[in-house]
């Protein structure tokens, strides 16, 4: 029987427009065709999780109480759409704390994939920082790189090597179902 496998995603630049240290759960709006996204994902059978970094906590500028309502605020925005998330991770040291869920440390996806049942290696990592791909490459992910968010940045930079680089999330969809159809997707991947 064949496993199961996940789209592991980032939120901010990802999901929803970035902010600098998102506090206000009015300000969560979807980027473009994130929800035709991945609903097209999960039609393929994959799962969807989302692991965040989320130091503004850790830095004390709000509290989990609020960052819950934020959270709340996507999960809506995606059930508008038909959209349901199997787990959202969340980081929420500072970067000096050097924990090791904090992305890219692989705490978080490991955590996950113990608790859903998945192996990390066949995963697909999509993100807008290098740290994201980071994420993906410890793990052996197939990993994405989109350009919205502080994607187009990261990319001119050319500092960060992920398996593809996309316009944004519809085009990783594209892909990854591409693959699916094709059979390219290999038994190690």
């Amino acid at each position: 029987m064949s496993q199961r496998r996940f789209v592991v995603l980032d939120r901010d630049g990802t999901l929803i427009f970035e902010r600098n240290y998102l506090s206000d759960p009015c300000q969560v709006k979807l980027i473009p065709a994130v929800t035709s996204s991945l609903r097209k994902l999960s039609d393929l059978g994959l799962g969807l999780i989302v692991i965040t970094n989320q130091s503004a906590v850790g830095r004390g500028f709000f509290n989990e109480t609020r960052l819950d309502l934020i959270h709340r605020r996507l999960m809506e925005l995606l059930a508008e759409d038909g959209v349901y998330l199997d787990g959202l991770y969340v980081c929420l040291h500072r970067p000096e704390d050097n924990c090791l869920c904090r992305k890219p440390m692989s705490g978080l996806l490991e955590l996950a994939a113990k608790e859903l049942g998945f192996d990390p290696q066949t995963c697909f990592v999509i993100g807008d920082k290098a740290c994201d791909i980071e994420l993906g490459r410890r793990v052996g992910a197939t990993t994405f790189l989109v350009r919205t968010g502080y994607g187009a940045q990261v990319t001119t930079e050319g500092n960060v090597t992920s398996d593809y680089v996309v316009d944004d999330l519809a085009d990783a969809a594209q892909i990854i179902q591409r693959l699916f159809i094709s059979g390219e997707m290999g038994l190690s991947k």
